[in-house]
């Protein structure tokens, strides 16, 4: 069977590169190979980053005699596509056909494809994938925020410009609504979150609009799409503006993806993987999210020896939501960055925080100089880094996902800092949306949204310092005090916890 010359092959190879980075190869590509031998979906979780275990998949989807589409982030596609892949033929002397392209030909064998391309195509029937065709779906954490991006709707300058030409007996109407939304959206308060919510008088001045135009059929195509989502119960409606050019963006997404990913599942086997999905092997929050029946899960967990990370926990700090959180913190902050200054490796500082990211930026500027940088991705190889959550996220899965490296060659952090936990807020006005929906479904969305969201980001952005068994300071004294703590620190696990700074961690005599 091909499970067995998978096991045999993959061994082989990885003998041949001396590769012992990852001991769970042979079980994963053994169930894959199975998985898409049987046509059957499949889960997995496996806690490392794409470059740890993408042989795993790739060697069933190259030996097995079907064709396979692999969906992927632009970074893991490309390395995949010059790295990986061109090895693992030479060693398994296959000549399958392996391209990058966003539609299906004629005797491709593994295409590589975007999320965006994809899915895009299953949602509206393009026809530029073909039913049927066994897919992988990789970086699977991200899978649920590429839907909301596809299925979200703008609503922006130039679609105004065309309503008028479409309909130009109701030109100065479009005009006046236009108008005066533009006066009330930018009369909204700034916040960080740069987005706003519109109000009922702005939501009533847009149903009229486009209900009295929806019923002489004078709605443009992309209208008569947003009209539809608008009027969807739980929508969430949102606007952005842009101050120096006078202008807003008005945006509809639906409150949950599983509607309309559920007939997507039918149309093929799916086999989706992924760094961390939920906390629980079955994952039967993150099945609910997406609209996924059952399914063989299965998850891998970190090496207590080999991915194991040091793990600094305060229960000294004030709480964030506390005056004297902002003080204590740089002062905690500081030592921290203090003790690092003799390994030539990394910093990196997760603050979600607007103004006290700029503030840590300031202190740690004057105390460091150009090593600090704010968001950005010209670093030094002993730089410190200070950015939001997600911004690691994206630059981790860039630089240290598939084994490849930004062009300093940033080496994975000595030291990365949780300033706060990635609780999503509820002053942001699309997690407050959501949380409402979740209210109105009369739903726990602390449980269902809030703390799998803020895991997720937690297991993401420790996967760098698990591989180099680096060192994660958590300084928010939540974790201690709140009854979800205990859920948090289990996901920490493996690590060497203490509650106090051990300069020996650092490469410091006591």
């Amino acid at each position: 069977m091909i499970e067995v010359e998978v096991h045999s092959s993959l061994r082989a190879f990885l003998k041949a590169q001396n590769n012992t980075d990852w001991p769970h190869h042979l079980t994963m590509a053994r169930l894959i190979a199975r998985a898409l031998r049987l046509g059957r979906p499949a889960l997995i979780q496996t806690g490392s980053s794409v470059g740890k275990y993408c042989f795993s998949y790739l060697v069933p989807a190259l030996l097995g005699d079907w064709s396979v589409i692999l969906v992927a982030p632009d970074s893991v596609r490309q390395s995949l596509l010059k790295q990986k892949i061109p090895l693992l033929q030479d060693w398994l002397k296959t000549e399958k056909k392996v391209r990058i392209g966003d539609r299906w030909s004629e005797g491709d064998g593994l295409l590589l494809t975007t999320p965006q391309a994809w899915l895009s195509d299953r949602l509206d029937r393009d026809g530029r994938f073909p039913p049927h065709i066994l897919t992988i779906i990789d970086c699977a954490e991200n899978l649920e925020t590429w839907v909301r991006q596809e299925l979200t709707i703008p609503l922006e300058m130039w679609d105004w410009y065309q309503l008028i030409d479409f309909a130009p007996q109701y030109a100065q109407l479009i005009q006046n609504v236009r108008l005066k939304l533009t006066q009330t959206i930018f009369a909204h308060p700034q916040n960080p979150y740069k987005c706003y919510l519109l109000d009922k008088i702005e939501r009533d001045t847009v149903t009229n609009l486009l209900a009295t135009l929806a019923q002489k059929n004078l709605l443009t195509p992309k209208l008569e799409q947003f009209w539809q989502q608008w009027q969807q119960t739980g929508t969430i409606i949102w606007a952005t503006r842009d101050r120096q050019q006078g202008k807003f963006t008005i945006y509809t997404s639906p409150p949950e993806v599983a509607t309309a990913l559920q007939p997507i599942w039918q149309q093929q086997p799916v086999i989706l993987v992924g760094s961390y999905l939920e906390r629980e092997s079955s994952a039967v929050i993150y099945r609910q999210q997406l609209g996924l029946g059952e399914l063989l899960c299965l998850q891998f967990s970190p090496h207590r020896r080999n991915e194991h990370i040091q793990l600094y926990l305060s229960d000294r700090l004030p709480m964030p939501n506390t005056p004297d959180f902002q003080k204590n913190l740089l002062d905690r902050v500081l030592t921290l960055v203090n003790y690092s200054r003799n390994v030539a490796k990394p910093v990196v500082i997760l603050i979600n925080d607007v103004p006290l990211k700029a503030q840590v930026g300031a202190v740690l500027a004057a105390e460091f100089g150009s090593k600090v940088q704010v968001e950005k991705t010209d670093l030094a190889r002993d730089g410190i880094l200070i950015c939001g959550w997600e911004f690691w996220h994206s630059f981790s899965l860039k630089v240290y996902a598939v084994g490849s490296s930004s062009p300093q060659d940033f080496p994975k952090p000595q030291l990365l800092i949780m300033t706060t936990l990635p609780l999503p807020s509820l002053e942001n006005p699309l997690v407050a949306s959501r949380v409402a929906y979740y209210k109105h479904k009369r739903q726990d969305w602390f449980r269902l949204y809030l703390l799998p969201t803020a895991l997720k980001a937690i297991q993401q952005a420790i996967i760098p310092l698990r591989e180099s068994q680096g060192i994660v300071a958590l300084l928010d004294n939540r974790v201690n005090y709140r009854s979800y703590g205990k859920t948090i620190l289990t996901a920490l696990e493996p690590c060497a916890r203490i509650n106090y700074i051990d300069p020996t961690w650092f490469g410091l005599s006591l």
